[in-house]
């Protein structure tokens, strides 16, 4: 036996899409109801787990052989579950801890890498294969993997047995067999298109990380939910006072009062309700105020750690590899770490120690706003583990040096070599003033940033109000020369644009092999590839040449769309050079984790361009190397100025 193809279907009281996998299965009642497999290909075998089937003992020792490559779809949930179920039914095979992501491989991952859907039906359906998903499975596993309500049919019990419907269980057995096959499908499909071993290997070191967990602060996690209760409840009872309403929540009702009063809005959001507070008086104040504190959700994080917390208070399972298929990104799940909001407070350990102690006086009385710190309070709730402390090491300024080392911008690539923070330079040319991180006008660096990532990839005067350049004091004069200043101080950046644009046209068009410096463009198949210098391939599906709005040429594919349906998306030069940074920066990503990972030290959550490393306390290992194991540049990066900064904390925060 060399290759397992498996499925299963389990059952627990857990909602999964809420606690995800490890909660799931981690309770007493989680239990396997069946499972499918095929040995090397061959036909596919039902071992009804839930009518009192054994599991074979050659699959059971095929689990836990090095030897045997272990195949899935979202084969994350297979490993969980299986190495819970192992526990407790076969300790002697494996005792604690889970099997070993590297004997197994998942078609949602491959799937994801060649620029496919993610969801084993979507996959089936574009790749039009002759297997399809059972589109009868949602409501099987509705009825048989679910907490029920009791029933002369299933004895009065809170969970349907296949004895509850028969006819409904050997319609599930079939399901299940079908899963398998369309893996296998799958499976054979994708086979002209490999996914990189070194990619292989970088999931099985996230599925570590996932395994690992990061552990959360129950105490400030709950006191927090407590105290925005409290404090809704209050302000809920304020507003209700003041205004005379039911409910002062509804948007009807408070704007009916607020024009009685003269202050007439066309809506509660945020922007306009800000407005109308720089006249606001009195009650009509004091109301929007209101209005804005119970608008704020600042407790849904938190809710969502109570969901996903173990038994060991650890939290896992929060990062998706390839996440954002078009790049390879890591993505967040359940409790969404890569959008954690900021912090900012001057006293974060003092408002941290009050909202542990639940003293909510005191919160109101030192807090312009409860929810407000609430919210800047989320990541301090990852703490490391006992004796341990965190090592946080960031890259600095990624896209923008990636971006300069592919164009060969050397001006801005000679800046990083001196140790000069390019967000600095571009704000203090902005705003003709010095501007130093953490120093003199070290506000105006994040305007510079955002100048900078908002012009990288083609942005205009567009680019810049999105990413909120009004908001930051930029007047709309501004903005036009802005975005000309910076074109001009950067040619070789503009002109990498039109070249690779230049070059996915030429192959697409001639279905041969562009060459474009460090990349290479090809059609293969149906399938537009982007070889990257690391050798991992970006992927556009069904490539396809139009003409744009303007005139030109447009570049279309098939894709994931933002209402998450396959459909045609349009690109452009600049988007794809965006796709290229960020898949590059990536890269140079997992290659810090790895160099980490292999010197021994846990990383228990990476967010973004930022990996957390849990590390005990008295180990002699400092963030100096820490950020030196994260800056490893690879062979393929040669004259790359990377560099990373870090620092410690016993809590994760934002330096």
């Amino acid at each position: 036996m060399r290759t397992l193809f498996c499925d299963i279907e389990t059952f627990s009281p857990v909602q999964l899409a809420k606690a995800g996998v490890y909660p799931y299965c981690e309770h007493p009642d989680f239990d396997l109801l069946l499972f499918s497999y095929s040995v090397d290909g061959g036909p596919v075998e039902i071992v009804d787990l839930a009518n009192g089937q054994s599991m074979p003992d050659e699959v059971l020792a095929a689990l836990v052989d090095p030897d045997v490559v272990k195949w899935a779809h979202n084969a994350a949930f297979e490993r969980v579950c299986l190495s819970a179920w192992l526990h407790r039914h076969h300790s002697e095979l494996l005792g604690d801890g889970f099997l070993d992501p590297r004997q197994w491989r998942c078609t949602m991952v491959w799937s994801a890498y060649l620029g496919l859907p993610m969801s084993l039906d979507a996959i089936a359906a574009v790749l039009k294969l002759d297997v399809q998903k059972d589109s009868a499975g949602r409501k099987l596993i509705k009825q048989f993997c679910t907490p029920a309500t009791p029933s002369v049919l299933n004895g009065g019990k809170h969970r349907n047995p296949p004895s509850a419907d028969p006819t409904g269980w050997a319609h599930f057995i079939d399901y299940n067999r079908r899963d398998v096959e369309v893996e296998q499908a799958i499976h054979d499909r994708l086979a002209c298109f490999p996914m990189p071993e070194s990619e292989w290997d970088t999931y099985a070191l996230d599925q570590r990380i996932n395994d690992a967990g990061i552990l959360l602060d129950h105490t400030l996690v709950d006191n927090a939910v407590a105290v925005d209760e409290h404090h809704r409840n209050a302000s809920l009872a304020r507003a209700q006072k003041l205004t005379g309403l039911d409910n002062p929540n509804s948007p009807i009702q408070l704007k009916q009062w607020l024009a009685s009063r003269g202050c007439v809005l066309e809506s509660l959001a945020k922007t306009e309700v800000d407005v109308a507070l720089d006249t606001a008086t009195g009650a009509v104040k004091e109301v929007l105020e209101l209005r804005g504190d119970l608008a704020k959700s600042s407790v849904k994080k938190y809710q969502a750690m109570q969901n996903v917390a173990g038994a060991d208070d650890r939290a896992r399972g929060l990062i998706q590899f390839y996440g954002a298929g078009r790049t390879g990104r890591f993505a967040g799940r359940l409790v969404q770490v890569q959008n954690l909001p900021r912090n900012y407070l001057p006293d974060l350990d003092q408002a941290r120690t009050l909202v542990r102690v639940g003293d909510l006086d005191a919160l109101e009385l030192l807090y312009e706003s409860v929810p407000d710190t609430l919210s800047q309070l989320i990541r301090t709730a990852f703490i490391p583990s006992t004796g341990h402390r965190f090592i946080v090491a960031d890259f600095s300024a990624i896209e923008a040096r990636v971006i300069a080392w592919l164009a060969g911008e050397t001006t801005t690539l000679q800046a990083f070599r001196e140790g000069k923070d390019l967000y600095c330079e571009t704000a203090s040319r902005m705003f003709g003033v010095p501007v130093e991180k953490h120093g003199v006008n070290g506000e105006l660096r994040q305007k510079g940033k955002i100048a900078v990532l908002a012009c990288g990839y083609g942005g205009s005067v567009g680019a810049l109000k999105a990413m909120g350049a009004l908001n930051m004091g930029l007047a709309e004069h501004e903005l036009k020369p802005i975005v000309d200043a910076w074109r001009q101080a950067n040619p070789h950046i503009v002109q990498l644009w039109a070249d690779v644009e230049e070059a996915a046209i030429a192959a697409i068009s001639s279905r041969q092999p562009i060459r474009l410096r460090n990349l290479r463009f090809s059609v293969e198949s149906g399938i537009l590839f982007i070889e990257l210098p690391s050798g991992r391939r970006l992927a556009y599906v069904q490539p396809r040449l139009g003409e744009n709005r303007w005139g030109g040429t447009s570049i279309t594919y098939t894709g994931t769309t933002t209402v998450r349906r396959w459909g045609q998306l349009e690109t452009y030069g600049g988007k794809l050079v965006e796709n290229i940074v960020q898949a590059i920066a990536r890269d140079l990503l997992v290659t810090g984790m790895h160099a980490v990972a292999k010197a021994g030290h846990r990383i228990v959550m990476h967010v973004h361009d930022e990996i957390v490393i849990d590390e005990p306390e008295n180990s002699g290992f400092t963030v100096a190397d820490a950020c030196e194991l994260m800056s490893t540049l690879p062979a393929w990066a040669k004259g790359l100025p990377l560099d990373a900064d870090g620092y410690e904390c016993a809590y994760y925060r934002k330096d």
